[in-house]
């Protein structure tokens, strides 16, 4: 790669992280606002959850530079990739956290729909940049078709697994901590699926959206680097 051009990929590397940052402190911002002018820490959570939203794109962004000199099939990318996909749910679970708005005394109404949405925003945003990283080296790797599906796959997986955490409390450590709980729980949905409709509407209303929106974003990444400045 040519030596400008690696500074000016660098450069935009640091402007993302930077806008991330921003994006971030604005919701943490927002937050503490209304901590202080309510004396309410009813909405706290959100810092925790933002906190894990955040960890599948350090997890995506290790991944991606260790594929710079190493195989995918070794067993430390593997562990890295199992990682991603299970920390990945995080960042879209604060969707789900719409479910904690409701009319209080303590701030208007309308201050609460936009602080949570700057979150649920910045979740969506922060796992469709750790998915997009990851599907480009999908791409590298396979064909076009194939990566999508791949990615598909992801994109349901994570759906499922954010129902899991909203509904029956589950969460990524639970995997070691709990897993035969979680085992059950999993296998029950499949054997009496009858039982919890509620689970597969729930799944893939999100899986929809999100892999929908997902593939705007996605096109828009491509249809943008084909212009130059």
């Amino acid at each position: 790669m040519p030596r400008g051009e690696s500074k000016v990929k660098n450069n935009d590397f640091k402007y993302l992280i930077a806008s991330i940052v921003l994006t971030c402190l604005v919701s943490v911002g927002l937050l503490a606002g209304r901590v202080m002018f309510s004396d309410s820490l009813r909405y706290i959570f959100l810092i925790w959850n933002l906190v894990l939203a955040i960890v599948p794109l350090l997890l995506a962004w290790w991944l991606v530079e260790r594929l710079r000199t190493q195989s995918w099939l070794k067993w430390q990318q593997i562990l890295i990739t199992a990682l991603f996909i299970s920390f990945l749910p995080n960042a879209f679970y604060l969707i789900t956290d719409f479910v904690h708005l409701r009319q209080t005394n303590e701030v208007n109404l309308y201050f609460d729909v936009i602080m949570l949405s700057s979150f649920v925003l910045n979740g969506i945003v922060l796992g469709f940049i750790s998915i997009y990283m990851v599907h480009r080296e999908l791409r590298k790797r396979f064909r076009e078709q194939d990566a999508l599906i791949v990615i598909g796959v992801v994109f349901l997986l994570a759906s499922f697994a954010t129902y899991l955490g909203r509904f029956t409390r589950f969460n990524t450590w639970d995997i070691l901590l709990r897993p035969a709980g979680l085992l059950f729980d999993v296998s029950d949905r499949f054997i009496n699926p009858s039982r919890h409709t509620d689970t597969y509407v729930a799944t893939i209303s999100l899986f929809v959206v999100l892999s929908t929106t997902y593939l705007v974003f996605y096109s828009s990444m491509l249809t943008f680097r084909k212009f130059k400045a």
